[in-house]
Protein backbone atom coordinates (compact mmCIF):
# COMPACT_ATOMS: atom_id res chain seq x y z
CA UNK A 1 0.00 0.00 0.00
CA UNK A 2 3.09 2.52 1.18
CA UNK A 3 4.52 1.44 -2.27
CA UNK A 4 1.73 2.69 -4.26
CA UNK A 5 1.33 6.13 -2.12
CA UNK A 6 5.03 6.56 -3.13
CA UNK A 7 4.79 6.07 -7.07
CA UNK A 8 2.12 7.99 -7.35
CA UNK A 9 3.78 10.88 -5.24
CA UNK A 10 6.94 10.30 -7.60
CA UNK A 11 4.86 9.98 -10.85
CA UNK A 12 3.05 13.42 -9.86
CA UNK A 13 6.35 15.05 -8.81
CA UNK A 14 7.80 14.23 -12.33
CA UNK A 15 4.92 15.53 -13.99
CA UNK A 16 5.28 18.66 -12.06
CA UNK A 17 9.27 19.13 -12.98
CA UNK A 18 8.66 18.55 -16.70
CA UNK A 19 5.42 21.65 -16.70
CA UNK A 20 8.34 23.82 -15.08
CA UNK A 21 10.95 22.84 -17.57
CA UNK A 22 8.38 23.61 -20.22
CA UNK A 23 7.31 26.81 -18.71
CA UNK A 24 11.12 28.17 -18.35
CA UNK A 25 11.70 27.14 -21.76
CA UNK A 26 8.29 28.68 -23.20
CA UNK A 27 9.26 31.68 -21.35
CA UNK A 28 12.50 31.85 -23.02
CA UNK A 29 11.27 31.40 -26.05
CA UNK A 30 8.90 34.52 -25.75
CA UNK A 31 11.83 36.38 -24.31
CA UNK A 32 13.72 35.74 -27.03
CA UNK A 33 10.96 36.36 -29.60
CA UNK A 34 10.32 40.43 -28.20
CA UNK A 35 14.06 40.62 -28.59
CA UNK A 36 15.58 40.04 -25.56
CA UNK A 37 18.85 38.97 -25.52
CA UNK A 38 20.06 38.70 -21.99
CA UNK A 39 22.69 40.38 -19.27
CA UNK A 40 25.54 38.67 -20.44
CA UNK A 41 25.40 39.55 -24.35
CA UNK A 42 25.33 43.12 -22.75
CA UNK A 43 28.45 42.53 -20.56
CA UNK A 44 30.37 41.64 -24.11
CA UNK A 45 30.85 45.41 -25.20
CA UNK A 46 29.94 47.37 -22.08
CA UNK A 47 32.25 45.18 -19.36
CA UNK A 48 32.50 48.13 -16.88
CA UNK A 49 29.04 49.51 -17.09
CA UNK A 50 28.04 46.11 -16.30
CA UNK A 51 30.69 45.73 -13.08
CA UNK A 52 28.93 48.95 -11.96
CA UNK A 53 25.38 47.42 -12.65
CA UNK A 54 26.56 44.46 -10.78
CA UNK A 55 27.58 46.48 -7.86
CA UNK A 56 24.49 48.42 -7.80
CA UNK A 57 21.22 47.78 -6.13
CA UNK A 58 19.37 47.61 -9.44
CA UNK A 59 21.16 43.99 -9.52
CA UNK A 60 19.61 42.10 -6.41
CA UNK A 61 17.11 39.93 -7.29
CA UNK A 62 15.28 40.57 -3.66
CA UNK A 63 14.51 43.64 -4.66
CA UNK A 64 12.52 42.68 -7.61
CA UNK A 65 13.75 45.52 -9.66
CA UNK A 66 15.86 44.90 -13.16
CA UNK A 67 17.35 41.99 -11.96
CA UNK A 68 13.76 40.33 -11.07
CA UNK A 69 12.98 41.19 -14.38
CA UNK A 70 15.56 41.62 -17.73
CA UNK A 71 18.18 43.00 -16.26
CA UNK A 72 19.78 45.80 -18.66
CA UNK A 73 17.09 45.54 -20.88
CA UNK A 74 14.33 46.43 -18.06
CA UNK A 75 15.54 50.19 -18.58
CA UNK A 76 17.50 50.24 -21.80
CA UNK A 77 14.97 48.15 -23.61
CA UNK A 78 15.38 44.99 -26.03
CA UNK A 79 18.67 44.75 -27.26
CA UNK A 80 18.35 42.50 -30.57
CA UNK A 81 17.43 45.10 -32.95
CA UNK A 82 20.81 47.26 -31.05
CA UNK A 83 23.13 44.42 -31.52
CA UNK A 84 21.80 43.41 -34.67
CA UNK A 85 23.19 46.72 -36.01
CA UNK A 86 26.59 46.75 -34.14
CA UNK A 87 25.66 48.18 -31.49
CA UNK A 88 26.64 52.13 -30.59
CA UNK A 89 25.08 54.86 -28.45
CA UNK A 90 21.77 55.21 -29.04
CA UNK A 91 21.37 52.82 -31.86
CA UNK A 92 17.84 50.94 -31.45
CA UNK A 93 18.22 51.19 -27.68
CA UNK A 94 16.95 53.97 -24.61
CA UNK A 95 20.19 55.44 -23.14
CA UNK A 96 19.82 57.82 -20.04
CA UNK A 97 21.55 60.77 -22.12
CA UNK A 98 21.59 64.49 -21.23
CA UNK A 99 19.68 65.00 -24.73
CA UNK A 100 16.82 62.45 -24.06
CA UNK A 101 13.25 63.76 -22.93
CA UNK A 102 13.51 63.72 -19.14
CA UNK A 103 9.90 63.02 -18.63
CA UNK A 104 11.11 59.38 -21.25
CA UNK A 105 13.67 58.75 -18.95
CA UNK A 106 11.71 59.33 -15.23
CA UNK A 107 8.90 57.31 -16.77
CA UNK A 108 11.45 54.09 -17.14
CA UNK A 109 11.81 54.67 -13.05
CA UNK A 110 8.44 55.30 -12.51
CA UNK A 111 7.77 51.48 -13.85
CA UNK A 112 9.03 50.43 -10.41
CA UNK A 113 9.23 53.01 -8.40
CA UNK A 114 5.66 54.22 -8.92
CA UNK A 115 4.53 51.67 -5.90
CA UNK A 116 6.52 54.49 -4.02
CA UNK A 117 3.89 56.44 -1.63
CA UNK A 118 6.77 59.50 -2.04
CA UNK A 119 6.38 59.24 -5.77
CA UNK A 120 2.48 60.20 -5.93
CA UNK A 121 2.98 63.68 -6.25
CA UNK A 122 6.27 63.20 -9.13
CA UNK A 123 4.60 65.05 -12.00
CA UNK A 124 3.38 68.67 -9.89
CA UNK A 125 6.55 68.32 -7.99
CA UNK A 126 8.22 71.20 -9.06
CA UNK A 127 11.85 68.91 -10.08
CA UNK A 128 9.38 67.40 -12.73
CA UNK A 129 7.74 70.91 -14.36
CA UNK A 130 11.39 72.22 -14.54
CA UNK A 131 12.28 68.82 -16.72
CA UNK A 132 14.70 67.43 -14.00
CA UNK A 133 14.70 63.60 -14.30
CA UNK A 134 15.70 60.57 -12.03
CA UNK A 135 18.97 60.85 -13.04
CA UNK A 136 19.74 64.58 -12.42
CA UNK A 137 19.83 63.12 -9.22
CA UNK A 138 20.52 59.78 -8.91
CA UNK A 139 22.96 57.42 -10.37
CA UNK A 140 21.34 54.61 -11.48
CA UNK A 141 24.87 52.01 -11.70
CA UNK A 142 26.25 53.55 -8.39
CA UNK A 143 27.03 51.55 -5.22
CA UNK A 144 24.60 53.80 -3.61
CA UNK A 145 21.41 55.56 -5.10
CA UNK A 146 22.85 59.34 -4.98
CA UNK A 147 25.70 61.21 -5.93
CA UNK A 148 27.44 62.14 -4.16
CA UNK A 149 25.82 63.43 -0.83
CA UNK A 150 22.07 64.89 -0.83
CA UNK A 151 23.55 68.36 0.09
CA UNK A 152 25.97 68.28 -2.42
CA UNK A 153 23.50 67.34 -4.98
CA UNK A 154 20.89 69.76 -4.31
CA UNK A 155 23.53 72.72 -4.23
CA UNK A 156 24.38 72.12 -7.75
CA UNK A 157 20.62 73.63 -8.71
CA UNK A 158 20.19 75.66 -5.39
CA UNK A 159 23.27 77.77 -5.16
CA UNK A 160 21.75 80.33 -2.78
CA UNK A 161 20.97 77.88 -0.48
CA UNK A 162 24.67 77.05 -0.53
CA UNK A 163 25.75 80.12 0.44
CA UNK A 164 23.14 80.62 3.04
CA UNK A 165 23.74 77.35 5.04
CA UNK A 166 27.84 78.09 5.03
CA UNK A 167 26.59 81.41 7.27
CA UNK A 168 27.28 81.72 10.86
CA UNK A 169 24.67 80.86 11.99
CA UNK A 170 23.21 78.14 9.98
CA UNK A 171 20.72 74.61 10.15
CA UNK A 172 23.80 71.33 10.46
CA UNK A 173 23.40 70.96 6.72
CA UNK A 174 27.20 70.69 6.13
CA UNK A 175 27.90 69.49 9.45
CA UNK A 176 25.58 66.12 8.15
CA UNK A 177 22.90 65.95 11.25
CA UNK A 178 20.43 67.34 9.14
CA UNK A 179 19.84 66.99 5.40
CA UNK A 180 18.01 68.38 2.37
CA UNK A 181 15.06 65.86 2.68
CA UNK A 182 14.72 66.38 6.44
CA UNK A 183 12.57 69.19 5.72
CA UNK A 184 11.37 68.64 1.72
CA UNK A 185 9.97 66.50 -0.33
CA UNK A 186 11.75 66.25 -3.37
CA UNK A 187 9.33 63.58 -5.28
CA UNK A 188 6.87 66.18 -5.12
CA UNK A 189 4.89 67.90 -3.07
CA UNK A 190 1.43 70.23 -3.29
CA UNK A 191 2.83 72.27 -0.44
CA UNK A 192 4.86 75.85 -0.89
CA UNK A 193 8.51 74.60 -1.50
CA UNK A 194 8.23 71.02 -1.66
CA UNK A 195 7.63 70.75 2.05
CA UNK A 196 6.88 67.95 4.00
CA UNK A 197 4.22 69.24 6.15
CA UNK A 198 1.16 72.06 5.08
CA UNK A 199 3.46 74.71 6.86
CA UNK A 200 6.72 75.65 8.33
CA UNK A 201 5.40 75.66 11.69
CA UNK A 202 4.57 71.77 11.88
CA UNK A 203 7.43 71.06 10.29
CA UNK A 204 10.13 73.59 12.97
CA UNK A 205 7.96 71.32 15.71
CA UNK A 206 9.31 68.17 14.52
CA UNK A 207 12.76 69.26 16.04
CA UNK A 208 11.74 72.30 18.44
CA UNK A 209 9.14 70.40 20.35
CA UNK A 210 9.94 73.15 23.25
CA UNK A 211 8.61 75.68 20.95
CA UNK A 212 5.16 74.41 20.78
CA UNK A 213 3.30 75.34 23.47
CA UNK A 214 0.51 75.60 24.35
CA UNK A 215 0.67 78.52 26.60
CA UNK A 216 -1.18 80.92 28.16
CA UNK A 217 0.15 83.63 27.05
CA UNK A 218 1.21 83.45 23.33
CA UNK A 219 3.85 85.43 20.91
CA UNK A 220 1.33 85.94 17.66
CA UNK A 221 4.42 85.68 15.48
CA UNK A 222 4.79 82.24 17.17
CA UNK A 223 1.64 81.32 16.46
CA UNK A 224 1.21 82.68 12.87
CA UNK A 225 4.96 81.37 11.66
CA UNK A 226 8.29 81.14 12.92
CA UNK A 227 9.41 82.17 9.15
CA UNK A 228 8.25 85.66 10.51
CA UNK A 229 11.35 85.92 12.67
CA UNK A 230 13.60 82.92 11.51
CA UNK A 231 15.07 82.12 7.91
CA UNK A 232 15.56 78.82 7.20
CA UNK A 233 18.95 77.75 6.03
CA UNK A 234 21.03 80.37 7.39
CA UNK A 235 21.54 83.56 8.48
CA UNK A 236 24.32 86.42 9.77
CA UNK A 237 22.68 86.98 12.79
CA UNK A 238 22.24 84.59 15.58
CA UNK A 239 19.69 81.64 15.75
CA UNK A 240 19.10 82.37 11.95
CA UNK A 241 17.35 85.56 12.96
CA UNK A 242 16.20 87.31 9.91
CA UNK A 243 17.17 90.60 11.61
CA UNK A 244 19.64 91.45 14.74
CA UNK A 245 17.69 92.42 18.03
CA UNK A 246 16.61 95.44 18.70
CA UNK A 247 15.78 96.00 15.05
CA UNK A 248 13.32 93.06 14.33
CA UNK A 249 11.72 93.42 17.51
CA UNK A 250 10.77 96.47 16.14
CA UNK A 251 9.21 95.48 13.06
CA UNK A 252 6.02 95.02 15.03
CA UNK A 253 7.06 96.37 18.38
CA UNK A 254 7.31 100.09 17.60
CA UNK A 255 5.01 102.37 19.57
CA UNK A 256 3.99 100.26 23.10
CA UNK A 257 5.15 100.31 26.21
CA UNK A 258 9.07 101.26 25.27
CA UNK A 259 9.50 104.08 22.60
CA UNK A 260 9.60 103.45 18.89
CA UNK A 261 12.72 105.48 18.87
CA UNK A 262 15.06 103.10 16.10
CA UNK A 263 18.54 102.10 17.58
CA UNK A 264 20.54 103.06 15.15
CA UNK A 265 23.93 104.24 15.36
CA UNK A 266 22.56 108.09 17.17
CA UNK A 267 19.81 106.54 19.42
CA UNK A 268 21.63 103.59 20.22
CA UNK A 269 25.10 105.02 21.29
CA UNK A 270 24.05 109.01 22.15
CA UNK A 271 25.59 110.21 25.25
CA UNK A 272 28.30 108.43 27.76
CA UNK A 273 27.53 104.93 26.68
CA UNK A 274 25.23 102.85 24.90
CA UNK A 275 22.17 102.08 24.88
CA UNK A 276 21.22 99.48 27.66
CA UNK A 277 19.32 97.63 24.86
CA UNK A 278 22.92 96.82 23.07
CA UNK A 279 24.05 94.88 25.96
CA UNK A 280 23.80 91.14 25.43
CA UNK A 281 20.62 89.73 23.84
CA UNK A 282 18.96 93.18 24.05
CA UNK A 283 15.94 92.85 24.20
CA UNK A 284 16.20 89.47 25.74
CA UNK A 285 17.79 90.30 28.55
CA UNK A 286 14.48 90.91 29.87
CA UNK A 287 12.00 89.39 27.57
CA UNK A 288 13.55 85.90 27.84
CA UNK A 289 10.16 83.43 27.23
CA UNK A 290 10.04 85.02 23.93
CA UNK A 291 7.85 82.07 22.30
CA UNK A 292 5.19 81.73 25.26
CA UNK A 293 4.82 81.65 28.54
CA UNK A 294 2.41 79.97 31.12
CA UNK A 295 2.79 82.51 34.33
CA UNK A 296 1.01 85.70 34.37
CA UNK A 297 4.44 87.08 35.58
CA UNK A 298 5.84 86.50 32.69
CA UNK A 299 2.85 87.61 30.55
CA UNK A 300 5.02 90.06 28.69
CA UNK A 301 7.31 87.47 28.08
CA UNK A 302 9.95 88.58 30.85
CA UNK A 303 12.05 86.31 33.21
Amino acid sequence: MKRKYIILFLLRFSLFLLSTQSLGAEGEMEETAMGFIGAETCQECHEDTYASYARSIHSRKVIKGPAAQNACETCHGAGAEHVEKGGGRDVAIFAFDDDVDPAAKSAKCLSCHRQNTDMDSWEIGAHARNEISCDSCHDLHADTSQRPSEPEVCFECHQSVRIEVNKRSHHPIIEGKVSCSSCHQPHGSLTEGGLKTAGSQELCYECHADKRGPYIYDHPPVEEDCMICHTPHGSRHARLMKEKVPNICQDCHDWSRHPGTPYDNEAGFAGSGPSNRFFARSCLNCHGTIHGSNTFENHRFTR
